[in-house]
């Protein structure tokens, strides 16, 4: 089908492409402006286009639940740091609500350079294809996909057939995912982007990634049997191509933020070095006791140096070359290097690995009790060679170690596997087994944690007698269905609210990342806390909305934050200035930061509604934690943070530190585990009243008519919001 396109407004495309892979239907229509200007981009337009096409009955794997990617209007603008991020947004088949997951590279950009702020895609088809968006021809066509089951056979099969058509590599992106999204309900979607710079074989240039990981996305795009999404386009060209209302004040707005991140990022966290896996010194230290080890039982280790941003950057990174996932940003954290595989159909072969990302890296590193950098980039390759989310994927097997740890599996139950702390071996053989379904327990694993934990109580129960499901959900950590993200929340009340009522798309840190603060003493009070739950997801999901990468903001500090007075300097409010002036002079404002970012209660209100929609009266009831993420679940547990466990009792007893040591462990774990939690439910409360919603955490009527939200609900929304919020 070929369509025609507009010049960029303000940033925007103004349509919408839709495909239907059922019935064969393409369309381009018109995005509304009243919606348009009310959700913004990004992650609120796709939240809304999903509202639409669903109803409370909607599954994930039902034809009419629509795959949707999403740019947001300051996207795809190279002259500021960090515009490369778009939206994947759907039904989750791990979590039954919502699924968000943001990306990067130059799919989202090109997808808005070819016209469109948004595609939508509905249907099944019923063979494997390949849906082409062309930018130079205007054309939109859906055509037989190559016959490959792993990502990286796909991704040299797509870029030779454009190569050959006459397509430059820096012309293409796609989206890619791979057999363990079929065999799985956590599949990842990989964005595939040309670098031309980095050196391969003597000469420069291959395909890197960006992932979608989180809520199982890729398992909705395999389900549709779409093998790859192409755009072929090129970057904008003459005066003020994207629109901008004010183009010099954006150049400099982004000339400001540039400055920033090139002299505070060497002297500060060196992102341009070690990446995000920097991170790991930090959580690891004896103070903060954060980085997860063995499923989240401990929170710091004398070995993490082995797998820290550092030992990557002088002895795995490939330096040489951009590692800027789009144009423009000089931050360059999108690390990377080469590794020999050691297992699988690939052994032996060498490969270029994208990352690891913290995330990663202390998920296959000090979760799974491995101390091998190289084994944590093998596996990051595999993941996404398979199509699977890697945190999901290393949470999961962590939960797995510990239940073999604590005898509830044996290696009988695991098809003569058995998995242990550090045995890298097993790791990478369950890892297999696992994206492609091969045993009994990869396949309940595959379908998530909550069917896990159903399917080892079931296997226990028949070989005992007993009943594990109390001790296994205490370290079966989830929250919603979704897996946590990698941090170990016991020293942190404001990141526990975050996991449990903050992150609608289940436990994730994208909303609301507020440990490292929160360790730094940003928020000393619990009202402090609580408002932390409001401000940082405004900032963060708006940044979704909007098209930005969050790392030139949350992990370059602005010195000149530091002078600012009577506010939160932690949000980094000078650079926050900085992101104003651009979006003022893109779209012909004149806002606060603050007031920009506000904007995203809309949103927020609106995927509560749809989990409202899935939960009913019960939707405050997911709104919680593990025990494991909240303190001790054992008394040796207790024993291992002994001194700081009895510290914090003395002073909530108001007993001597002598005192307190001279009672029983279990008593004190109890009494802990006690105060702890009632914090959080306190805290979790006071969140629903700052939101304004009612006891039950559903949105009142009031609220989403103050916020302008209620015209946009469906009718059968509004009665279902009606009857519950209400009553």
């Amino acid at each position: 089908m070929n369509y025609s396109k507009s010049k960029l407004y303000h940033g925007y495309a103004g349509k919408i492409l839709t495909v239907d892979l059922g019935t064969g239907a393409i369309a381009t229509p018109e995005i509304d402006p009243h919606v348009r200007d009310y959700f913004i981009g990004g992650r609120s337009l796709g939240l809304y286009l999903l509202h639409q096409a669903i109803t409370p009955h909607t599954k994930a794997c039902d034809p009419e639940n629509p795959l949707i990617l999403a740019n947001g209007p300051l996207g795809g603008i190279p002259q500021f740091p960090g515009t490369a991020k778009a939206m994947a947004v759907s039904l989750s088949p791990l979590t039954g609500i919502p699924g968000v997951s943001n990306f990067g590279g130059y799919f989202g950009a090109f997808l808005k350079y070819a016209g469109f702020d948004a595609l939508k895609i509905t249907g099944k088809a019923d063979h494997d294809v390949m849906i082409i968006i062309d930018g130079f021809k205007q054309a939109v066509s859906v055509a037989e996909a190559p016959a490959d089951d792993e990502v990286f056979d796909l991704e040299r099969d797509i870029a030779d057939r454009f190569v050959q058509a006459g397509h430059d590599k820096r012309h293409i992106a796609f989206m890619t995912t791979g057999i363990g999204a079929a065999n799985t309900t956590y599949g990842c979607i990989n964005s595939h982007y040309y670098d031309a710079t980095k050196p391969v074989d003597g000469k420069k240039g291959l395909f890197r990634t960006k992932q979608a990981g989180r809520t199982g996305i890729g398992s909705v795009m395999r389900d549709k049997r779409i093998r790859a999404i192409v755009v072929l386009s090129d970057h904008p060209h003459g005066d003020n191509p994207y629109g901008a209302a004010d183009w010099e004040k954006v150049k400099r707005s982004g000339a400001r933020l540039h400055t920033i991140v090139k002299e505070v990022d060497p002297q500060s966290l060196k992102m341009h070095r070690k990446g995000s896996a920097g991170l790991i010194t930090f959580m690891s230290k004896q103070e903060y006791q954060s980085l997860p080890v063995n499923n989240y039982q401990g929170g710091s280790d004398p070995r993490a140096v082995q797998i820290c941003g550092k030992f990557y950057a002088e002895h795995l990174f490939e330096h040489r070359g951009m590692d800027g996932c789009f144009p423009g940003c000089n931050l360059q954290c999108t690390k990377g290097g080469w590794v020999t595989l050691v297992s699988g159909d690939h052994k032996g072969r060498k490969v270029w690995v994208d990352g690891p990302e913290y995330e990663t890296a202390a998920g296959f590193g000090s979760n799974l009790g491995i101390w091998n950098p190289e084994f944590i980039m093998e596996a990051n390759w595999h993941c996404d060679n398979y199509g699977i989310d890697t945190i999901t994927t290393c949470v999961i097997m962590a939960f797995l170690m510990e239940c073999f740890q604590r005898g509830y599996l044996n290696n009988e139950d695991a098809g003569g596997l058995s998995l242990a702390w550090g045995d890298e071996q097993s790791a990478l053989t369950f890892l297999h087994q696992l994206a492609r379904g091969e045993t009994e327990l990869a396949r309940a694993a595959g379908k998530g944690m909550i069917e896990l934990v159903d399917w080892i109580t079931a296997t226990c129960v028949k070989k005992t007698g007993t009943d594990p499901r109390p001790e296994l959900e205490q370290f079966a950590m989830q929250t919603k269905g979704l897996p946590f993200s990698l941090y170990r929340t016991h020293r942190s009340l404001s990141m526990q609210g975050s996991y449990a009522a903050a992150s609608d798309i289940g436990a994730h840190h994208a909303a609301a990342w507020l440990i490292k603060a929160d360790l730094m003493g940003a928020f000393p009070t619990f009202q402090d806390k609580a408002k932390a739950l409001m401000t940082y997801p405004r900032v963060r999901l708006g940044n979704d909305n909007l098209g930005l990468c969050k790392l030139p903001w949350v992990d370059v500090f602005n010195p000149e934050s530091e002078k600012r007075t009577h506010t939160d300097i932690y949000i980094n409010p000078a650079s926050q200035e900085i992101y104003a002036d651009f979006y003022n002079g893109m779209l012909g404002t004149d806002l606060t930061w603050e007031l920009i970012f506000e904007q995203t209660d809309r949103d927020i209100n609106l995927q509560r509604v749809m989990n409202v929609m899935r939960y009913g009266k019960e939707t405050g009831t997911h709104d919680w934690i593990p025990d494991r993420a909240i303190g001790p679940t054992d008394d040796l547990l207790y024993e291992a943070e002994k001194e700081y466990n009895d510290q914090e009792l003395s002073t909530l007893l108001v007993k001597t530190l002598a005192e307190v040591q001279n009672m029983p462990t279990g008593e004190k774990r109890e009494r802990l585990m006690n105060h702890r939690k009632e914090e959080l439910r306190r805290l979790i409360e006071v969140y629903y009243e700052e939101r304004g919603w009612n006891e039950l955490g559903i949105p009142t009527v009031a609220t989403l008519k103050h916020l302008g939200l209620w015209q946009f609900l469906t009718e059968e929304t509004k009665s279902r919001i009606s009857e519950t919020a209400d009553k």
